[in-house]
């Protein structure tokens, strides 16, 4: 169905998002490999449109006709296979807008082209972005544009990697990577700056290696202190992702605590009946937890501590437990008393994601101190070398 022109909130974006330039050169815009990032995933309808005119082509590369400047509408999927936008029909619809402006996707801008494909009964937006324009907006979206220039450098490389090593290892059809934290959060323009794009012009094609490949650059927030070997938190052990001390002491989820009713928690992790007691089993060399007990009045299991992290939605797993009842604390702090069953229970914990590779608040940290992006990027991915885009994709592969 047509759509209104777009909201006269979101044209006046376009005035702010115009004094951003694209790219530091035309040279720089050429070397750049193209990202195909999975933006609105099997809906019934996506709304797109575009900040000037655009082509409309076919699967084929077929002119079909014109999108006019500010004017939307809803994709959506026909049932002969094909996707409508418009009076536009095709089994796969692309917009590009022309004199590089913007396309419309859900509720955001982004630099690039989009394919509209169908997909499962249903439409998927994908946007095809030039590597560089793309990790424009992941610095953004991925940490402050107001922290240091260092800071930023580093995380425009890891994301630079990252996406790579992802985008060479995928084996998904229609898309490179999502634009979510399962991958990284990639927010299109809203989440651009001039920091955050003089940092990756800055580090333009730069990618960390080991033996001439591609790494997987793995990042979180905060560590809590120190990131981890990678075979403690997942399976197979890589040399570039060992446990090294963090500088991420000024980070706001350094220290955090929940706390949960005996009720509220005894439904998240179910199985056991009321719980008594939860308590580790198995840590990581540095703390985070890898197995627990859980026991109830109904008996008692062994989970992961990732299985507990996801249940109860904490921060990570670097934490530790502690209960109360209703006369006070479980902990034998009152011996002579008869025990009595907790009524709370408090996790108290620290950092915040996996504690895998760059931690970005100890990027932060060391780059506040002044120490610069190779030297960061050096400390958190072990054994690594900076090198060129070109030759160390050629020799990337999937059998690491």
């Amino acid at each position: 169905m047509p759509m209104a022109t777009l909201r006269p909130a979101l044209i006046a974006s376009l005035a702010a998002i115009a004094c951003i330039p694209a790219f530091s050169s035309a040279a720089t815009a050429q070397a750049s490999p193209t990202i195909r990032v999975g933006i609105a995933i099997a809906r019934p309808q996506i709304r797109v449109g575009s900040s000037t005119p655009a082509i409309v082509r076919n699967e084929q590369g077929q002119q079909l006709g014109q999108l006019p400047t500010q004017q939307g509408s809803y994709a959506q999927p026909l049932a002969n296979g094909q996707v409508q936008l418009g009076s536009f029909r095709a089994r796969q619809i692309w917009l590009e807008p022309t004199n590089d402006g913007l396309v419309w996707i859900g509720d955001r801008w982004y630099r690039g082209r989009l394919q509209l494909i169908l997909d499962q009964g249903a439409v998927t937006a994908v946007n095809h972005v030039g590597l560089e324009s793309y990790l424009y907006s992941v610095v953004g979206s991925e940490v402050y544009a107001s922290w240091p220039i260092e800071a930023l450098k580093a995380q425009a490389v890891a994301a630079r990697s990252f996406v790579l090593y992802r985008r060479d290892r995928n084996r998904d059809p229609r898309f490179d990577v999502g634009n979510s934290t399962t991958w990284q959060v990639y927010k299109g323009v809203s989440s651009e700056a001039p920091t955050t794009i003089n940092a990756v012009n800055a580090t333009a094609g730069q990618v960390l290696t080991y033996n001439s490949r591609v790494i997987e650059a793995v990042f979180h927030a905060s560590s809590g202190g120190h990131t981890e070997n990678v075979e403690d938190i997942w399976s197979n052990s890589l040399p570039y992702l060992r446990g090294v001390q963090d500088f991420d002491q000024s980070a706001p989820v350094f220290n955090w605590s929940q706390s949960f009713s005996a009720q509220d928690l005894s439904a998240k992790l179910t199985g056991v009946g009321r719980i008594l007691q939860i308590e580790p089993l198995k840590t990581t060399r540095f703390g985070r937890i890898r197995d627990l007990r859980i026991t109830g009045d109904r008996g008692s299991r062994v989970v992961k501590g990732d299985e507990v992290r996801r249940a109860l939605n904490l921060r990570s797993s670097l934490f530790t437990v502690s209960s109360e009842t209703s006369s006070g604390w479980f902990d034998f702090l009152q011996p002579n008393r008869s025990e009595q069953p907790p009524s709370q229970f408090t996790i108290t914990g620290r950092g915040y994601g996996h504690g895998l590779g760059l931690s970005q608040w100890g990027a932060y940290g060391l780059a506040s101190q002044g120490v610069d992006y190779r030297r960061i990027l050096s400390h958190f991915y072990q054994n690594t070398n900076l090198s060129a885009l070109g030759g160390a994709i050629a020799q990337n592969s999937p059998s690491e």
